[in-house]
């Protein structure tokens, strides 16, 4: 019998070092896109598909996740003496969304390590990962997908998305076979960040996994890879090609909105994505942007003149 997932790991250990000085005394996981943390985004997908039951895997000076998920009773306690409901109710939403845990990784060895630091808490169950990394788009499902085949499958599966060959070597990427549906793959084969002409194809792996606990057995004895960390993309290569043990491995293609707030160009990226798409603050902010752009084309006169 397949049992329901309900648990998700959610690894926020590292050291945000390509947003520093921010992330000095900040965790990364916590940088605001728009008036959220971006853990929060993530959290509230986790939930939204069914996944109430949160392990954080996180490191040292990671408290302000705890804190943002915890009560604060004092600020509570103000806002509803200023009869400001709106800003309570999206204060207490945060501490109700889930039932979260937390766990120390210890040692930063990679990807892998962290999710391999979650295995007392998950047990013998299916359970998703959920990078905070990236943030997918509530209006686009990637998640309900991914859990609904992975039931139907009693398979562990990864997301994919198509990106240019000239970025591949960015992610992992897949080797894969079709199905019967063409949003859903077998994977064959997968490769950590490879060179352009290694890779096995412009399917990239994006940081969202619903992964079977023969993982944990597999991470275990995997050694340490790229950069000479423990790369859960090794651990999934093995997986899938010993499927008859592991239940081998399947992607699901995702074609939807998704928003990378690793990066500080694409992080400024989201927070736009995200802002004109609101209701709040997109009407304003679109016209703000088009006469912004508008100031940034150089005049045709111009341009001839630099060209003579």
């Amino acid at each position: 019998m397949i049992t329901a997932i309900t648990k998700v790991v959610i690894p926020a250990a590292g050291l945000g070092t390509r947003f520093l000085p921010a992330t000095k005394a900040m965790p990364k996981e916590m940088l605001p896109v728009v008036d959220k943390p971006a853990i929060q985004y993530v959290v509230e997908e986790a939930v939204l598909a069914g996944l109430t039951d949160v392990l954080m895997v996180t490191g040292r000076n990671k408290n302000a996740l705890q804190n943002h998920f915890d009560r604060m009773t004092e600020l509570e306690a103000l806002l509803e003496i200023k009869g400001d409901y709106d800003r309570l109710a999206k204060v207490r939403h945060a501490n109700r969304l889930a039932d979260i845990h937390y766990v120390r990784q210890g040692d930063p060895l990679g990807l892998g390590h962290a999710v391999l630091r979650a295995r007392m808490h998950v047990g013998k169950e299916p359970f998703a990962v959920l990078l905070g990394d990236d943030i997918i788009d509530d209006r686009d499902p990637l998640l309900a997908k991914m859990l609904a085949e992975q039931g139907k499958r009693n398979t562990s599966i990864i997301a994919l998305m198509e990106v240019e060959p000239s970025q591949i070597h960015l992610y992992g990427a897949a080797a894969v076979e079709a199905t019967d549906d063409p949003d859903v793959v077998r994977v064959t084969g997968l490769v950590e960040k490879p060179a352009t002409e290694d890779a096995p194809s412009n399917l990239a792996i994006i940081g969202r996994y619903v992964l079977r606990p023969e993982v944990f057995d597999v991470l275990e004895h995997t050694q340490p890879g790229k950069g000479n960390e423990i790369q859960l993309t090794d651990a999934l290569q093995e997986m899938a090609l010993n499927p008859e043990a592991t239940g081998g491995v399947y992607g699901v293609i995702f074609r939807g909105r998704r928003y990378d707030t690793g990066d500080r160009l694409d992080y400024i990226k989201a927070i736009v994505q995200l802002a004109v798409d609101r209701e709040d603050l997109g009407p304003d902010l679109r016209h703000w942007l088009h006469a912004f752009v508008a100031t940034l084309v150089e005049p045709v006169g111009a341009r001839g003149l630099a060209a003579s």
